[in-house]
């Protein structure tokens, strides 16, 4: 079981550089695209992440969970990190999702007068998340090196 702890890194380590390139690299690009190209973006990207970001964050809690009952040394970094993890993901259930669900159906003709607000909203507290999710990739990883 070697692998376990080096494949949960990975996994979340992964999802955490998708995460903030999503906050600080492709949302300020789509927000400056002209027009409603920035709408029919956001929501083609909550279409998209929102099917597969799931399943990551499940799996990584699993993986994380998984990692701190073979782990001898450093496990409660780990279920510290699973913690984490876990209370990210109530974030993006309880505020998050709701957001993204409404976003990812908009067109120029549905979207609501406040959809940049919003967008917004939803770009706040994904920064919260990801706040979170650095802090359980820290944790993760003092395990593993412990």
């Amino acid at each position: 079981m070697q692998w376990l702890p080096i494949v949960a890194v990975v996994v979340v380590g992964l999802m955490v550089g998708v995460e903030v390139s999503v906050a600080f690299v492709i949302n300020p690009i789509v927000d400056r695209l002209p027009g409603n190209a920035g709408l029919l973006a956001r929501a083609d990207g909550g279409r998209m992440l929102g099917r597969a970001m799931p399943f990551w964050y499940f799996g990584s809690l699993l993986l994380t969970a998984a990692t701190a009952l073979v782990l001898t040394t450093g496990a409660w970094a780990a279920w510290t990190a699973a913690a984490v993890l876990a209370l990210s993901i109530v974030l993006s259930v309880a505020v998050l999702v709701p957001i993204n669900n409404r976003g990812k159906t908009w067109t120029p003709e549905t979207a609501p007068a406040d959809w940049r607000e919003q967008a917004h909203r939803w770009d706040r507290y994904h920064l919260v998340r990801i706040a979170l999710l650095v802090a359980a990739f820290a944790l993760l990883t003092v395990a593993v090196a412990a």
